[in-house]
């Protein structure tokens, strides 16, 4: 994804020695030619799976970590790859989202790998219009903006039809990750994506979305329960596909008052991850999920019982807090400020040592408090997994 959605990539921080030297030499640049690496099964075995046992709160032999946007323009690779191409015509490329997502594992050891795709193919699936505009970032050209303009949406949505490229690119990258680390599949939270849909792009207050759910109710319960059903649908698309772990991002989670999440956030979250799981157990199938609601530290206690088994932290959030008030009922994620990976290496180390003790180790999976921002040194990168993986091992030795 990027990560929280690669349209982060484009716009403000609000919007989702480290180099792995044994990797250099694998993970060659995609190619779909072969029909065999193009279909969801006789998948290369896995090889680390440290990242899907601290999500199960399972013992490892250390903290697993990878970052939010780990796959983006900190990279210069990335951006050789992304120059003069259309943002949106490279996420609908199964090679190009490939090819993203497996360039920072070849220079981090990461421990999970985040298909590069978008949070805001959703609505288009729906049958909005959305561009990528330089300078601006994801736009809508038009918006919704009374509730009449519901009737402008698909009412039945063919999941495989609409998204079937994200499919294709998850099941490609599984071939082409060779078993190195799991593949984590993401969508966006249904009342994230209404507010982009309301506000047409991006928004300091999010004030016309905020508008439908005080002056249209109905209605925001009609376009959330809408988005809810495509992202089921497309959640299980991408296990299907060949996804080991899904993470739904409400990225304007902490827009939103601890009332209003209860009402037009927290239910949709919950019959998500319900119904999502309820039909992997159908098919005898067990994949962890992870919820992301940023700036929701209000909403700690009614996330650790909604159904996924990791909780993600933003970095207002003290690790030691978080233990007590999820009261071990989840894995937790995060939570380092991502304008930490500024400081010198030193210090970086001195930052994840105290992170990683005031989460504990076990149930825990380091990442950022939220994606990697473009002008991000990418040595400061690898010095944070490195400082992770090396302080996690200390500590557990020490137990």
């Amino acid at each position: 994804m990027t990560v929280e959605s690669c349209s982060s990539q484009q716009t403000s921080p609000e919007r989702d020695s480290g180099a792995c030297e044994k990797a250099s030499h694998l993970l060659s640049p995609a190619d779909m030619s072969k029909d065999d690496l193009i279909l969801p099964k006789d998948f290369p075995q896995l090889q680390n799976d440290t990242f899907l046992r601290a999500a199960r709160g399972e013992q490892t032999e250390h903290v697993p970590v990878w970052c939010m946007r780990q796959a983006g323009r900190y990279l210069p690779e990335f951006r050789e790859s992304r120059a003069g191409k259309d943002f949106f015509e490279t996420c609908r490329s199964p090679e190009a989202c490939c090819e993203l997502t497996l360039q920072p594992l070849r220079r981090f050891p990461f421990d999970a790998a985040i298909i590069f795709s978008d949070i805001l193919v959703v609505p288009q699936a729906l049958g909005m219009d959305v561009q990528m505009v330089a300078g601006k970032g994801p736009t809508f050209p038009e918006p919704l903006k009374e509730p009449e303009d519901l009737q402008r949406l698909r009412v039945k949505v063919d999941v495989d039809k609409e998204l079937g490229y994200v499919f294709k690119a998850i099941t490609l990258t599984r071939h082409k990750i060779e078993g190195k680390v799991p593949l984590i599949g993401f969508t966006g939270a249904p009342w994230t994506l209404m507010s982009y849909m309301i506000e047409g792009g991006g928004s300091n207050t999010h004030s016309k979305a905020k508008r439908w759910l005080y002056r249209y109710p109905e209605a925001s319960h009609i376009l959330l329960k809408m988005l809810t059903d495509v992202i089921v649908e497309y959640l299980l698309g991408q296990v299907a596909a060949g996804a080991q772990a899904l993470q739904v991002f409400e990225s304007h989670a902490g827009i939103l008052g601890p009332v209003e999440f209860k009402d037009f956030s927290l239910p949709y979250l919950q019959d998500i991850a319900r119904r999502v799981k309820n039909k992997l157990k159908e098919a005898g199938q067990d994949v962890p999920m992870i919820v992301f609601a940023k700036d929701a530290h209000y909403a700690l206690e009614d996330l650790s019982q909604s159904h996924y088994e990791v909780v993600g932290l933003d970095w207002t959030i003290d690790p030691q807090s978080a233990r007590e008030r999820t009261g071990g009922k989840v894995s937790l994620q995060g939570n380092m400020d991502p304008c930490a990976l500024y400081a010198p290496k030193e210090r970086i180390s001195n930052i994840v040592k105290k992170m990683v003790e005031g989460f504990g180790t076990r149930g825990y999976i380091a990442n950022l408090g939220h994606g990697l921002y473009p002008d991000m040194d990418p040595e400061n990168v690898g010095a944070f997994v490195e400082a992770v993986h090396q302080h996690s091992k200390q500590i557990i030795k020490q137990i």
